[in-house]
């Protein structure tokens, strides 16, 4: 690989030159401006007194000192740097898989515009605090399904997210056991024990997946589950059907299907495996998984998952920035009037 001798760590800062020539054309107008005021008061042998005074080369090397010191400290703000290191990074971090429910209760409104929506802003907000960690995506419903496997590529797994939808998960119904089995004995299989991490955002409904049994299974591995229980528990909401024509609800046996979050399980199922835990989004509060990743993710053991070959400079922006504040000094203390 070769290297460079000198980077710029900011070289967008090289735009600020662009006051260069405002500040040339700041010093001709204030050329015009004092000399047309001199003559507006000030004639014949007087004016030529007063303008004798003055040295016009002073005063263009004035303006060149001040230039130079615009030039010095746009240079100091692009973080300059010299003398190139090579070294190792090693990156750090957990693997983290997140499970979202998709099924058709996930539509229901009490959480506007519904809780999918939530689910999928809060995960975004997530992969922005991420540090390192491989994060893998599986949606479920009535199956399962990997979007993405454990990768680094926060910004491929956000794009994942965002196609989350019931449609993409052909069988209905809510099978969590079946996700947390998937995570734990397929996507983890080739990981490391003790690093491992689920996090699960589900509404709570299943259809006898034995989601319990699957948990002790994965905390078996070192795997730890972190549930998210999202929606109204106490009054619940209804199931908006997708392109309808106008605005209707899933019915079953001509009466409409309310959903409420189902959080006894969710709670059995986060205690069960070590370090596990259970946080209820229900409307009103807020679904901060950023503020979870810190405090129950971020601060676990981790361990080494990639090196990379990176390159480290001495900055030197602080001579550049000395250099301004000189060249300025020296601009205060030259006079433009002549020596007598």
């Amino acid at each position: 690989m070769e290297i460079a001798e000198y980077r710029m760590e900011n070289i967008e800062a090289l735009w600020l030159l662009w006051l260069l020539p405002v500040v040339v054309g700041f010093y001709f107008w204030r050329f015009y401006r004092v000399r047309r005021v001199l003559s507006r008061f000030v004639q014949g042998s007087l004016a030529e007194l007063v303008n004798g005074q003055v040295s016009t080369g002073r005063q263009v090397f004035k303006g060149v000192i001040l230039l130079l010191s615009i030039v010095a400290i746009v240079i100091a703000l692009t973080q300059p740097g010299w003398n190139p290191q090579p070294r190792q990074v090693v990156q750090k971090g957990r693997d983290i898989v997140l499970l979202i429910d998709v099924s058709r209760s996930m539509l229901a409104e009490d959480l506007y515009p519904s809780r999918l929506a939530h689910a999928k802003m809060a995960v975004k907000d997530l992969l922005g605090v991420l540090k390192g960690d491989r994060v893998g995506l599986i949606a479920f419903a009535g199956t399962t399904a990997v979007k993405c496997p454990l990768t680094r590529d926060y910004p491929f797994v956000s794009m994942a997210v965002e196609e989350l939808n019931p449609d993409y998960i052909s069988q209905g119904g809510t099978l969590i056991g079946d996700a947390i089995r998937r995570a734990s004995e397929q996507v983890f299989s080739e990981t490391e024990d003790r690093y491992r991490d689920i996090i699960l955002i589900t509404d709570g409904e299943d259809h006898d997946s034995f989601p319990l049994e699957a948990a002790k299974k994965a905390a078996e591995k070192d795997v730890r589950i972190f549930v998210i229980g999202i929606g109204d528990k106490i009054e619940g909401s209804r199931i908006p059907i997708a392109g309808a024509g106008s605005r209707e609800y899933l019915k079953y046996e001509g009466a409409e299907v309310w959903t409420k979050l189902q959080d006894d399980s969710l709670k059995e199922i986060a205690v069960s495996t070590p370090g596990g835990a259970y946080w209820a989004y229900t409307p009103g509060t807020m679904l901060e998984l950023d503020k979870i990743y810190s405090r129950m993710i971020d601060k676990a053991q981790t361990r080494d998952i990639a090196t990379t070959d990176a390159v480290s400079y001495d900055e030197k922006f602080q001579i550049f920035l000395a250099l301004a504040l000189v060249l300025l000094f020296a601009e205060i203390l030259v006079s433009e009037r002549k020596r007598q």
